[in-house]
């Protein structure tokens, strides 16, 4: 029996997605088979899991080819239309027991629909893949699946669908045996994590969520919060950014613009001073927060003007960490019908603002230069601080322990121990 090979595309929860799908895979015995686990999020992301996926099948020469994730969800015909391809199966049904024991090889070939992509909208609920081991010293735990909101344009809501909440008791649960296996931090993952909650009775907010893992895991030293949506942080998550130092001060927001007008043809929530203020509140609860985000460069009618007030949002909110997508119209998207701007300006405009990006996080580099920060060590030679920042040893330190160093200078995108 040979491992099927898996290759992940895109985000965390892809990844930790994909971590399920090997342990689903090995229960059911499938063997001899390539899985690729592919992005939506742009046009670029799926041209890369068609390459991906062409390279995969050359090197694995007769095994059969398995497409899912957001891609495959979105666009089933176009990864059956590959000659590599042997199966495509949706977002939902590469979670179920069922659907790995039907792929498995030789049944798999020629004996099955090409297409198994179900309506995902009609998913109204979803558990806890409770992965107990992905990562060595970090664990990634999915509290929430799916997005309720349409922003202009954006493709996942039809990947992933509606949002849809891991009850509390099943995460903590998770928690406190990922801690049990020695894990030192966790951090909690989803499509649009500041919705956790909506869907589940008494609809309680993240800020709960994130405050009942604090109180019922005592042992858990580090509690790390993926992307959110600012303008949706509830008073409890902003108590617990104050009063509560296991909880990390290194949030990632989802701004996607500067400018109000670009703000509102977005459909985003929020407006340019939300943002700033939100972070100015979150620095004043929690000196020491860093701040990443994803701006999009380039939206669709985005002038000089209002691109210039995206670029400055980057010095306004004291962003550190920023993650700059250059626009893609995304077909089925009301963005993608609105007038487009020319390749070369929004490639001009992405260099820009990564280099805003790179200045930024340069500024915060220097400014931890003498300072003394608790370091999880992921290797011998590189851990994190609390903020996520990169921190490279001078000597081999132990594996998978919190240990203070100081800061003598940086290296690159990484400060040195």
């Amino acid at each position: 029996m040979t491992a099927p090979v898996f290759s992940t595309l895109g985000c965390r929860l892809n990844a930790y997605e994909t971590e399920a799908m090997k342990e689903l895979a090995e229960a059911a015995g499938v063997s001899g088979a390539v899985v690729v686990n592919t992005c939506a999020v742009t046009a670029e992301a799926v041209r890369k899991a068609k390459q991906e996926i062409r390279r995969l099948a050359r090197e694995n020469p007769g095994a059969p080819v398995i497409v899912t994730g957001c891609a495959a969800q979105t666009e089933p015909e176009t990864f059956a239309a590959m000659p590599e391809v042997t199966k495509v199966i949706g977002n939902h049904e590469k979670m179920q027991a069922e659907t790995w024991n039907s792929l498995r090889v030789p049944d798999l070939i020629g004996t099955t629909e090409k297409v198994q992509v179900n309506d995902i909208m009609s998913v109204k609920e979803t558990a806890g893949h409770l992965i107990d081991g992905f990562g060595r010293v970090r664990a990634y735990v999915q509290v929430q699946n799916g997005c309720d909101h349409r922003c202009t344009f954006c493709i996942i809501p039809f990947g992933r669908g509606n949002s849809r909440s891991v009850p509390a008791g099943v995460v903590v649960e998770q928690i406190r045996r990922l801690v049990d296996k020695g894990f030192l931090e966790v951090v909690l993952t989803g499509v649009d994590l500041t919705s956790w909650g909506a869907d589940l009775p008494a609809q309680p907010r993240l800020g709960d969520l994130v405050m009942r893992i604090l109180k019922l895991v005592p042992d858990l030293p580090r509690l790390r919060i993926s992307s959110i949506d600012s303008i949706e942080a509830d008073d409890m998550l902003m108590q617990a950014i104050a009063t509560e130092p296991r909880l990390m001060p290194h949030l990632h927001l989802s701004l996607q613009a500067g400018d109000d007008m670009i703000l509102k043809r977005m459909k985003r929530r929020h407006l340019r001073d939300d943002a700033i203020r939100f972070c100015e509140e979150a620095r004043r609860l929690r000196p020491d927060m860093v701040f990443g985000a994803d701006i999009i460069a380039g939206f669709p009618t985005e002038t000089e003007a209002m691109f210039d007030n995206s670029l400055k949002l980057v010095q306004d909110c004291g962003l550190t960490f920023l993650h700059v997508f250059p626009f893609s119209p995304r077909k089925g998207t009301p963005a993608a019908r609105m007038p487009q701007l020319k390749g070369p300006e929004i490639r001009d405009r992405a260099a820009r603002l990564r280099a805003a990006g790179d200045a930024a996080l340069a500024r915060h580099l220097a400014s931890q230069q003498g300072a003394s920060h608790r370091i999880l060590t992921e290797t011998p030679r590189m851990g994190r601080t609390e903020q996520f920042t990169e921190v490279a040893f001078a000597a081999d330190q132990p594996e998978g322990v919190i240990l203070t160093a100081a800061i003598t200078g940086q290296q690159g995108e990484r400060l040195l121990a």
